[in-house]
């Protein structure tokens, strides 16, 4: 048999590849907000936060980067497909190569400038989202427990204490707080004014828990006998859904939270309302999950 050099591509191929690549750009164009934030939480009137616009984009270039790789991956595929089917009446064998010396460079070249350019982007990122460099305005002390969450507010020095949610499927609209879903009245919330840097510190009282706001589109661990740290500072007013993000047991669907991100004069008026309850002083991480709140705890023994 003689082997019999390739044929050329039908033009029908380029030409859909080239339409379906030019329908892509333009549908890119005219998406919906969803789409352009890559099915992200997110608003259409402002940031949440002062990081949520740099993950955004890092996410959705990730996946767009990915989509034209994957369409060029499939354009060649086809090509192939198309180019070098077996023809009737055709007992000639292709072409044998045994290599191909810039075809493997570029194998090797062109995956590894890929990952450079995404672990650069990356490290930005997550450098700009985890830095902690001590100038916040407000500082907040989370503790997790089965099943609910404390919260400190240091520079106040009061504090707020929640309890599971024991019903999570039978919530319903008229339980949402602001008409926030994900959100209830029977849950605890966590007050942050608007426009300031918070410095969140993060403790666990027994087992590892996760902090997350997903409208923050960040969230962090919570490991026993280790505290972590970070800073945000909040861009838009809102009421938004808190939960713990890791599996910590029987009741780990009912840990949740609200969030209200408010003006200084409504968060210095929730505080007033804290202390007007009693609910001064700072709570610690002596305190076991099966015992009360006290009515008010003292500083002693408190870690922030």
């Amino acid at each position: 048999m003689q082997s019999k050099p390739p044929t050329r591509a039908p033009r029908a191929i380029l030409r859909a590849t080239a339409i379906a690549a030019a329908v892509a750009v333009l549908a890119s164009g005219c998406a919906s907000d969803a789409v352009k934030r890559g099915y992200l939480p997110g608003y259409p009137d402002g940031e949440v936060t002062n990081q949520t616009e740099g993950i955004r984009h890092l996410w959705v270039g990730s996946w767009v980067a990915a989509l034209i790789v994957g369409i060029i991956t499939w354009g060649l595929m086809l090509w192939c497909v198309a180019a070098y089917r077996k023809r009737r009446d055709d007992n000639q064998l292709p072409v044998q190569t045994r290599y191909h010396v810039p075809l493997e460079l570029m194998y090797v070249i062109v995956p590894l400038a890929m990952i450079l350019v995404l672990f650069y982007h990356t490290d930005n990122v997550m450098t700009d989202v985890t830095r902690v460099d001590g100038n916040a305005d407000v500082h907040i002390h989370v503790i997790g427990k089965q099943w609910s969450w404390d919260f400190n507010y240091v520079d106040d020095n009061v504090y707020d204490s929640g309890q599971h949610l024991i019903d999570v499927g039978g919530q319903t609209a008229a339980d949402e707080v602001d008409g926030a879903r994900g959100t209830s009245t029977a849950l605890p919330t966590l007050y942050l004014p608007v426009g300031e840097k918070v410095e969140f510190t993060l403790d666990s009282r027994d087992v590892i828990h996760s902090f997350w706001i997903p409208a923050f589109l960040f969230k962090r661990d919570m490991i026993p006998g280790r505290t972590s740290q970070f800073e945000v500072t909040l861009e838009r007013e809102g009421t938004y859904a808190g939960k713990c993000a890791e599996l910590c047991g029987e009741f780990h669907s009912g840990m949740l939270f609200n969030v209200k991100v408010v003006s200084r004069e409504e968060y210095d008026a929730h505080m007033d309302d804290l202390r007007s309850q009693g609910k001064t002083g700072q709570l610690g991480l002596d305190l076991n999950r099966h015992q009360e709140a006290p009515a008010s705890a003292e500083t002693e023994g408190a870690e922030h």
